[in-house]
């Protein structure tokens, strides 16, 4: 078969050759004809009336005079010479190419192509040709080239690829989606998206490879679902429903609609003989501890015993405080596990927890020790998912036999991401705030006004309420020019002297002193917390009412969110004032976006819009996958769609024995997905 075929048997490639597309990952024919441009030149002839100021554009005119050459010092010159395009006369400009003089002459056509300066009727050449264009493409394609190899050499080596491979293209994608979405066939889109005869094939080659591309990469995560749901197993939670219903009436306020419908979600999953993997989003504040405290008391109804990880051990004592009040009148027992629990009282809580006698476990990563065993652990609760690794997840999961999995997040991710990064899990969301939970006011203001804000900061101080002052940096950076967190605390506590005190914390301190600073300022002993971003994510302290983050134009907006979140979690009016003076359009626009709302999944939309789907979660290793010709934000569309026909799919019949659907299947197995799946 010739895509199989090794790419040494296209002419010109050579020994060399050979080995700059091995490092390029090209080593059979099919490597290179699926190696997409991420560019295309555009040679099309424009009207100079259509044309944008600075847009690359391609024209054809006639010569009006005679060349003009100004040296501009060794082996650089400026050529310029006026042509008439249509009924504009322009210059043409050539930079270190005066030879052009000798071929330029007065009436002759050329065609011309650069970018155009509408103001000044410019036009910086880049590429030319002597006489009216009568062959040459209208679009280039552009690659991604590695050592020696260089684009026309390249664009040789694939049309040749293309010519060998034609009657050798298999199509992978179902007669019924290629009608449905009247997308172009395997072989046509191949031709179009290496060599388009126009701008509308391109785009629709385009077209054909995103729907492609998402639909096997949805089709991995629906097998891998699959998988998760049928073949493991998983624990038939039986909870008593009159018995979850009476907890819920005793809870101290009623539940929002949003949370109504996440229980009843994860009620259902629970009564499923298969194994839950679900991911529950909610925006800071939201209430999703409480939709918590409901899955682990309808755990332990059935039988069973439930883990709820935390990231941190302040978090964790919050849960343990929080989830002992609300189950203080039934007949539920609580232990709390964190690194601090040594000695008689850790090996007792282990004892009681192998023997049953512990319904509830709560902790950090100490629940995860070698150790730690649980009689018959029903239901896994995993606060802050992000904050823990993969492996570790996985051992508390393996802890009991395949127990529902319930992952928690405050972090509002947009739904493509959702879909992209937890795609394997179901997804649901509580998009709605308790009632009389008042809203954060949100100021922004420059640096010259920091005087003034640590006045308004006094104010909440002297009500008897707390403050947080966030900054960036720890210390001071000859490279940076942001206020850090040593010099600011050292400022606060000269100005608040012998009236409040200030407490600093970040990330070089050890944890016992990290514990120990935040349990200060939880306790009130600390009036003012200066600290990095470490206080993003977990506890609770109704009593801070006041928040200022400085340079607040180095945070993203969900990080930004997240911050702000910490404050107006009590009865009392807050307030967040964001410090910066950004010197970018995003960076005020950043600001902007802040002030006007406090909806997270608002704000997580459009940072996913002005940083990219790359940077959305702060971190290189975020899950998401890499796509050749799929972008996230604009092809969001077609991702719900390929979600939709990979589930429709991964769960018929017809999908794992139908012969149109071999190739589908082949490229699961080579991806690996199927060897994972173990699907019949």
């Amino acid at each position: 078969m010739a895509s199989k075929d090794s790419v040494a048997v296209l002419k010109g490639v050579g020994k060399q050759g050979a080995e700059t597309l091995k490092e390029m990952n090209i080593e059979t024919i099919r490597d290179l004809i699926m190696t997409f441009p991420y560019r295309h030149e555009d040679f099309q002839l424009k009207d100079l009336v259509d044309t944008p100021h600075n847009e690359r554009v391609t024209v054809e005119g006639r010569v009006e005079s005679e060349p003009s050459v100004l040296f501009l010092g060794k082996n650089k010159s400026r050529t310029t010479v006026q042509v008439m395009v249509g009924r504009h006369l322009i210059k043409a400009v050539f930079f270190n190419q005066h030879y052009v003089k000798t071929k330029l002459h007065i009436g002759e056509i050329v065609t011309l192509t650069g970018k155009w300066d509408r103001g000044r009727q410019i036009i910086t050449v880049s590429n030319h040709s002597l006489g009216p264009r009568t062959d040459g493409a209208d679009f280039e394609p552009v690659y991604s080239l590695k050592g020696s190899m260089h684009q026309k050499t390249f664009r040789k080596l694939m049309r040749q690829a293309l010519d060998l491979a034609k009657d050798d293209l298999e199509e992978c994608i179902p007669s019924k989606f290629l009608a449905e979405y009247k997308l172009a066939p395997f072989s046509e889109a191949l031709e179009w998206v290496h060599f388009p005869p126009d701008g509308e094939s391109l785009k629709q080659a385009r077209r054909r490879f995103v729907y492609e591309e998402l639909l096997m990469f949805q089709l991995k995560m629906q097998a891998l679902r699959k998988k998760n749901r049928e073949e493991e197993g998983g624990s038939f939670i039986d909870y008593d429903v009159d018995k979850v219903r009476n907890f819920v009436q005793s809870l101290p306020y009623e539940l929002t609609e949003a949370q109504k419908r996440v229980v009843n979600e994860i009620s259902k999953d629970m009564k499923e003989p298969f194994r839950m993997n679900r991911l529950l989003q909610g925006d800071v504040g939201s209430g999703k501890t409480v939709v918590a405290a409901i899955s682990l008391y309808a755990t332990v109804t059935a039988g069973l015993q439930g883990a709820l990880m935390a990231p941190t051990e302040i978090l964790a004592e919050q849960h343990a405080n929080t989830l002992a009040e609300w189950f203080e009148p039934f007949p539920v027992t609580i232990a709390l596990l964190t690194g601090s629990v040594k000695g008689k009282k850790r090996q007792l809580i282990l004892d009681q927890l192998a023997a049953g006698q512990i319904d509830i476990l709560i902790g950090t990563h100490a629940l995860i020790q070698p150790d730690v065993q649980f009689r018959k652990l029903g239901l896994v609760i995993t606060d802050e998912q992000h904050r823990f690794g993969v492996d570790q997840r996985r051992v508390l999961k393996d802890k009991g036999y395949n127990p529902d999995v319930l992952f928690m997040t405050a972090t509002p991710i947009p739904r493509t991401l959702a879909i992209s990064a937890f795609g394997e899990m179901d997804v649901s969301v509580i998009d709605e705030m308790p009632v009389g939970r008042k809203e954060i006011q949100t100021f922004w203001m420059k640096k010259d006004m920091f005087g003034k804000i640590v006045g308004r900061m006094e104010k909440e101080l002297a009500a008897g309420r707390q403050a947080y002052v966030i900054c960036p940096l720890i210390e001071e950076s000859d490279k940076l020019d942001f206020q850090n967190a040593v010099e600011l605390y050292s400022q606060l506590s000269s100005y608040f002297h012998g009236k409040y005190t200030v407490g600093l914390m970040h990330g070089r301190l050890h944890s016992d002193e990290k514990e120990e600073t935040m349990r200060s300022f939880t306790e009130g002993e600390i009036a003012v917390l200066v600290s990095t971003t470490v206080v993003e994510v977990g506890v609770n302290v109704p009593n801070a009412s006041f928040m200022l983050i400085y340079d607040a134009e180095r945070f993203g907006l969900s990080q930004l969110h997240q911050l702000r979140g910490r404050v107006g979690r009590g009865s009392e009016q807050s307030y967040c004032v964001l410090l910066a003076d950004p010197k970018t359009e995003i960076g005020k626009e950043r600001m902007t976006s802040m002030t006007e709302t406090n909806d997270g999944f608002v704000l997580a939309e459009k940072d996913l819009k002005l940083r990219g789907p790359g940077d959305f979660f702060g971190r290189k290793q975020s899950g998401l996958p890499e796509f050749k010709m799929a972008d996230l934000i604009h092809d969001y569309r077609a991702l719900e769609t390929a979600r939709k026909d990979a589930e429709s799919l991964v769960n018929s019949d017809e999908f794992w024995t139908s012969g149109e659907t071999a190739c589908l299947r082949r490229m699961l197995e080579e991806s690996g997905a199927l060897s994972m799946a173990r699907l019949d």
